[in-house]
């Protein structure tokens, strides 16, 4: 399992010049060529694939002047795997002769700001031939003019061509690829109500399922790599500490009891990943068919009730999935839903894809306001960024152990990053902050094991959840903010009122004083579900500019406007009101695939 499943998706070049010859286009060539690759190498510095490995550009075999050298570049595009283009030019282009029109995948354009030649009066053009056309693309343009020569990247362009491209190739590696539905809908919870009409129209992806009894055939079956369960469970032995039994004496299970859930936890862990990117050790064993799995980025496991009254719920399954380790060591995560909540799947595979990192799936439980916090808590006081109250994200279930927060970055703020990142030291100290807990009898009759853990405060964070409304669709909200440590005794006070074997993350949103983000109070009150996504970092404008690809409108976010990137055509909705232009663009634009 070592090797990615996926392939991934190239971004294209296309260095676009002034085609008038005798003089004109021969004393751009070197130039405009240059500009292109200035951009490839920043990509291959700066941004990694899920594996870790450099991401790869594909640049057009010569500087487009015209429609015949457009058509070359696009054919190489093609047979490369090119999944999104930025154009660059320092220079007057003919606009409709030059443009990438293909409609599906993500474009930009950077015109160089310099008075010497007009690379912004292309940008304009350009970015007018899209908008005409309806095929959008985002401009980009520096601030400050430059001189000719300077081949030196302006940091406003820089971190545009890097938004781009990061949510650009989220939207190319979704395409294709699938939706696993492990089981069907959990407890009447419509995010679980897969729709997979969003998935095909705004993702490009399939849905695939298939019956929850599934997992029970191949435990009795054994269908599963057999040397890779005996090593993972001892693993789960040295590295998963057992906590409290928080049961009455009459619900507890017997140590017998717990042994048997403990190993078909791991079962269920190993059965889920091969049935989402299949495992080549069941071909060896005489299962070829199961050895393709189904080609699955994402999927969900629905659960409750008809799986966990009778098995091990999948709390160890989903949480270690969900992390950047497991007893191969460390991996890119694997993104399962919890209750197979497509809807926060889909949240969750945006925040990976964005990131690299593991994600946090939760329920949006609780809003503390500071007056009920000092009442349950001998008079505390909430202070610092939690003064306005703080919103309890708590799964009921499991949580990526990545949520610790014992990563840090160069400041030595708790964070999750991507794997390859991650210390040894920072792998040992999430496991054994992580608990392992027989999971209440009373929700879970088939018994599992539950995990507990209490994020550190001080993470910059983004909450998002994916919403669908009958008559408009999918529709996003993002509320950037901090997670918060709390005293001991004070988590305790709050958090023992609930379910005392969930992990646990206290969150104060970013408050802006207006809309939805007035108080703390609001953005609980305005959230959409039950359930929530959270992602290490204020990221909040890559899923703004994730969206705008995909035709999805944001109804809610404290993102500030200059962090707002989202293609040029959008101004023509409005320009005063950006919300309400985003909902006017999705809906003209509609689906990406439609």
């Amino acid at each position: 399992m070592s090797k990615h499943p996926f392939s991934f998706p190239k971004i294209g070049i296309r260095p676009t010049i002034d085609g008038r010859l005798g003089g004109v286009r021969e004393s751009l060539e070197d130039q405009t060529m240059a500009m292109a690759q200035r951009v490839a190498d920043l990509y291959a510095s700066e941004l990694r694939y899920p594996d870790g490995s450099p991401v790869q550009c594909v640049i057009a075999d010569s500087n487009i002047g015209g429609v015949k050298e457009a058509a070359a570049c696009e054919e190489k595009f093609q047979r490369e795997g090119v999944g999104l283009s930025v154009t660059v030019t320092p220079c007057w282009c003919y606009g409709s002769e030059t443009m990438d029109m293909d409609p599906h995948r993500p474009k930009a354009v950077w015109g160089f700001n310099g008075t010497e030649r007009p690379g912004a009066v292309y940008l304009a053009a350009v970015l007018a031939g899209h908008t005409q056309k309806g095929i959008p693309a985002f401009g980009i343009y520096g601030k400050d003019v430059q001189e000719a020569g300077d081949t030196a990247m302006p940091a406003d362009v820089v971190e545009k061509l890097l938004g781009f491209a990061q949510a650009g190739l989220a939207v190319a590696y979704m395409r294709g690829k699938a939706y696993l539905s492990m089981g069907g809908t959990s407890m009447g919870i419509a995010g679980s109500v897969v729709d997979s009409a969003f998935w095909e129209r705004y993702l490009g992806m399939r849905v695939e399922a298939i019956d929850m009894s599934e997992f029970a055939g191949r435990m009795r079956k054994g269908m599963y790599d057999q040397a890779e369960f005996k090593k993972a469970l001892t693993w789960v032995k040295e590295n998963c500490p057992e906590g409290d039994d928080y049961n009455g004496e009459s619900s507890k299970r017997s140590r017998e009891q717990l042994d048997t859930e403990w190993e078909d936890s791991v079962k269920m862990a190993l059965i889920a990943r091969d049935l989402m990117v299949g495992n080549e050790k069941l071909a060896e064993a005489g299962y070829g068919e199961q050895a393709n799995g189904h080609y699955a980025i994402a999927g969900g496991f629905q659960g409750q009730r008809q799986w966990t009254d009778h098995f091990p719920n999948g709390d160890f399954m989903e949480a270690i999935l969900n992390t950047s380790f497991d007893w191969n060591g460390k991996r890119a995560p694997y993104i399962v839903a919890t209750e197979n909540d497509a809807l926060n799947g889909a949240g969750m595979l945006f925040g990976y894809l964005l990131t690299n990192t593991a994600q946090i799936f939760a329920d949006l439980r609780t809003y503390w306001s500071p007056e009920a916090t000092a009442r349950v808590a001998d008079g505390y006081q909430l202070d610092g960024a939690a003064k306005n109250g703080i919103l309890h994200l708590i799964n009921s279930g499991p949580a990526a152990l990545d949520g610790t927060g014992d990563q840090t970055d160069s400041e030595g703020k708790p964070t999750m990053k991507p794997f390859w990142d991650i210390s040894d030291q920072e792998m040992d100290a999430s496991l054994k902050h992580t608990t392992w807990h027989p999971s209440m009898t009373e929700y879970f009759p088939g018994g599992g094991m539950s995990t507990r853990y209490r994020t550190k405060g001080g993470m910059d964070a983004t909450m998002i959840r994916l919403n669908l409304a009958a008559g408009l669709g999918p529709c996003l909200q993002i509320a950037e903010g901090w997670t918060v440590e709390l005293p001991e005794k004070v988590h305790d006070a709050l958090d023992q009122r609930t379910n005392p074997t969930w992990p646990t993350t206290w969150f104060a949103p970013r408050l802006t004083g207006e809309g939805a983000f007035r108080s703390t109070y609001e953005v609980m009150n305005n959230w959409g579900a039950n359930h929530c996504v959270m992602t290490a970092g204020h990221v909040g404008h890559l899923y703004i500019t994730l969206a705008s690809m995909l035709r999805i409108p944001v109804y809610m976010h404290n993102v500030d406007e200059s962090r707002v990137f989202r293609p040029s055509a959008w101004r023509a909705f409005g320009t005063a009101d950006l919300e309400g232009a985003d909902f006017r663009a999705c809906s003209a634009y509609g689906p990406l695939y439609h």
